[in-house]
């Protein structure tokens, strides 16, 4: 497996990085050369650098695995890598992100994709939790349980 990561940058960033990646080196700028990406102590916030300037930028978990394929034949795909963070660069003037995970996916499909197609968490009473939990372990170690009542069926097979 390989170490892949998404980065999500603005448009005017976009070029930049485009223009960097696809022009060789002698015809590329000198000011946009230069790429870092560093993260704070907290590992969640960090500042983007291309050339001479600085966007800050964002690690977000995604609300779900996505897969990355590479192929060598163009016919054979083969898996890569499961990525579940985002990095993502915003402009200077644009708010931090107030949450952990970016609830809209990578695509406009995945928009609001845990609200819309996974499973709620069930609603539990915390004290039933504490009681059948109590009652599991004192039926490992080969204690009944209290208040059970026991159903005991019996099938012919002819």
């Amino acid at each position: 497996m390989e170490e892949q990561f998404i980065l999500r940058v603005p448009p005017s960033v976009a070029e930049r990085l485009d223009r960097l990646l696809s022009e060789n080196e002698n015809a590329s700028s000198s000011e946009d050369k230069s790429l870092d990406l560093s993260f704070s102590e907290d590992g969640r916030s960090g500042t983007f650098v291309i050339g001479n300037d600085q966007f800050p930028a964002s690690l977000l978990d995604l609300p779900c695995v996505v897969e990355s394929y590479k192929t060598y034949d163009d016919s054979v795909l083969i898996k890569t890598a499961d990525i579940g963070q985002m990095i993502m660069v915003r402009d200077a003037g644009d708010p931090a992100p107030d949450v952990v995970e970016y609830r809209h996916g990578l695509t406009p499909p995945m928009r609001d994709a845990r609200k819309r197609r996974f499973r709620r968490e069930p609603d539990l009473n915390p004290e039933l939790v504490q009681r059948v939990l109590k009652d599991l372990v004192k039926i490992n170690a080969g204690a009944t349980a209290e208040n059970v009542d026991i159903l005991i069926c019996y099938a012919l097979l002819f």
